[in-house]
């Protein structure tokens, strides 16, 4: 399975290694690559809005595996432990909630995509990401036709069996999932389909 943040680098973000066969993140592979400053910055916003998301539910780790996921997650990526307290409180203090979404769709040859957004505003986040998918070979899915093939362990999705594609169709997933990862709401992208040779073992 295979998970995608910030696709840049940004899919570096919200990933934490994972060592499960067929367990693909999408961090892991843009984390082989450098970060610029501008993109870490983007990174941690990313990373800390998850934790505040996580901690409207409850805002201790131990009782909340989302939580101390998105908390793993941010100190791998060395997120200061004083900014992501700040995140905690700010779960407790906004009056604004941010709401989680999961938008279940399909890529190119009909591989399994889940997007994970954060947003204060459902309807444009779901229509700017309808728009991505519409414009880079990818389709918006009914809700469940593509959750049943993920199960949902310690506050991350894990694909249940692995897709293989052409190395061509790939591409364009890739191409996707770097589209999806630049928009600002998109916290963690998941799919079934292995994005490298070497991450099938993962």
């Amino acid at each position: 399975m295979f998970h995608f943040s910030l696709l840049a680098d940004m899919m570096v973000i919200l990933n934490l290694s994972n060592t499960m066969s067929g367990h693909n993140k999408w961090s892991q592979i843009k984390e082989k690559k450098a970060v610029t400053d501008q993109r870490r910055s983007t990174l941690f916003s990313k990373l800390l809005r998850a934790i505040t998301v996580a901690a409207q539910k409850d805002p201790h780790p131990q009782f909340n595996p989302s939580l101390r996921s998105a908390i793993d997650q941010a100190r791998e990526h060395n997120v200061p432990m004083e900014n992501i307290e700040r995140a905690i409180k700010k779960s407790q203090e906004s009056k604004n909630l941010i709401d989680e979404l999961i938008i279940e769709a399909y890529g190119p040859n009909g591989t399994a995509i889940l997007v994970q957004a954060h947003t204060d505003n459902r309807n444009r986040t779901v229509a700017e990401i309808k728009k991505i998918l519409s414009d880079h070979h990818g389709k918006w899915a009914d809700p469940g036709s593509v959750m049943w093939s993920f199960d949902f362990k310690e506050g991350e999705y894990h694909a249940k069996f692995i897709q293989d594609i052409s190395p061509q169709t790939q591409e364009t997933l890739i191409a996707l999932m770097d589209a999806l990862d630049e928009h600002s709401d998109v916290s963690h992208l998941y799919t079934n389909t292995p994005l490298t040779q070497d991450e099938t073992s993962l």
